[in-house]
């Protein structure tokens, strides 16, 4: 069974602001925006103003982010979205939302980038589960 949950995909509009909850845990905020778009009846696509959201990571997940995300570039999140009420400085609630990534990382289809491995510990890599892919064994064609 597949496990799914809630993804954003954007682009970055704020520098990542690292601070601290209550707690002392790592909080990052950034303002993210959503490019949207008409289909027209013909196929083209016709650009829509953009959206733009609230999205917040905490704990060590916030701290990476921070290392490696930045104004413009363009991410992948997965988490879920929190719903709440806000008040603003004259008192006045609105509703409002945001977004809880638990996971988040570079977009690869429209990001370049080198990825650095750092060799893991091999009590790390036997602790690993193998996984075994058996590959179809393709048609033979006769004439």
């Amino acid at each position: 069974m597949f496990r799914t949950r809630a993804s954003l995909s954007g682009f970055i509009v704020s520098e990542p602001a690292l601070t601290a909850t209550e707690r002392g845990d790592a909080r990052l905020y950034v303002r993210v925006g959503q490019e949207h778009f008409h289909r027209g009846e013909n196929g083209s696509f016709t650009p829509l103003e953009p959206t733009f959201h609230d999205l917040v990571v905490f704990g060590r997940t916030a701290e990476r982010a921070a290392e490696h995300l930045a104004k413009g570039d363009r991410f992948i999140a997965e988490g879920r979205i929190r719903r709440f009420t806000r008040v603003g400085a004259d008192g006045v609630e609105t509703d409002a939302e945001e977004f809880i990534a638990a996971r988040i990382g570079h977009d690869v289809a429209r990001t370049s980038y080198t990825v650095e491995r750092t060799r893991r510990a091999k009590q790390e890599l036997s602790a690993a589960p193998e996984e075994t892919v058996t590959q179809p064994t393709p048609p033979t064609l006769t004439a």
